[in-house]
């Protein structure tokens, strides 16, 4: 293990890095395909692109991009779908709970930068038992949206430190490409969604499998804290 500069926060990716959120996503972009007689598509089709919101699933589920025709009308309905049912099957990746108590007994924060609008951030954090976070920064919450590094600054802001005291932890390579940019150590995490891009060539500096992995470098990373003289 390299030397690394211990974190005062550790930042992550929501879908994909949190939360397994693609059974609901899947299901608001099928619900598209149903109503209008088309079978569904299949999930395993549908969960590399969770993380990709909107564009990834409509552009698997319909060929469409956002600059065709007929795009904004399905965006619409699919947003529309899923505010309706976000929070159905989605639930944390195994583990999460303890990697945030872990975080927590290191004395360090945690928070959330994601893509996803607050029209369904806000809601959901709560709702999926990620309500302890000290900064929600979600997709439009500054002009910017990853891998532009403004979210993470806004969060690292927000939280008080600099943006090399915070770690940024995600499953997709604009979440590689945001925390470099920000100045930030970057994880990336093969639990989660990835997506056509293998993450070993993302150039993250750690590569994990688990958020036990991750716990366990963090413990390795943090000083242990110093006891209370009697």
């Amino acid at each position: 293990m390299s030397l690394t500069q211990a974190p005062r926060a550790i930042l992550f990716d929501l879908d994909g890095t949190l939360a397994d959120t693609a059974p609901d996503l899947a299901a608001a972009i099928n619900l598209l395909r149903t109503v209008r007689g088309l079978e569904p598509t299949p999930y395993e089709i549908l969960r590399p692109q969770a993380s990709h919101g909107a564009r990834g699933m409509i552009g698997v589920s319909f060929g469409l991009m956002p600059q065709d025709e007929g795009f904004n009308e399905l965006r619409d309905g699919f947003f529309s779908n899923y505010e309706a049912a976000m929070a159905v099957h989605s639930t944390l990746f195994d583990g999460v709970h303890e990697l945030l108590a872990g975080i927590a007994d290191a004395g360090l924060r945690w928070g959330i930068v994601t893509n996803k609008p607050a029209r369904f951030t806000d809601p959901l954090v709560p709702q999926i038992g990620l309500g302890q976070a000290s900064c929600v920064v979600s997709g439009d919450t500054t002009p910017h949206a990853k891998p532009h590094p403004a979210p993470l600054l806004e969060a690292a802001a927000r939280l008080g430190l600099a943006p090399e005291d915070c770690w940024y932890v995600g499953d997709d390579l604009r979440d590689i490409q945001a925390g470099h940019a920000a100045g930030m150590r970057t994880v990336a995490c093969q639990w989660g969604y990835c997506g056509a891009i293998e993450p070993a060539t993302w150039g993250a500096d750690h590569l994990l499998a688990t958020p036990a992995d991750l716990l366990a470098l963090i413990r390795a990373t943090v000083p242990s804290p110093t006891p209370l003289a009697a």
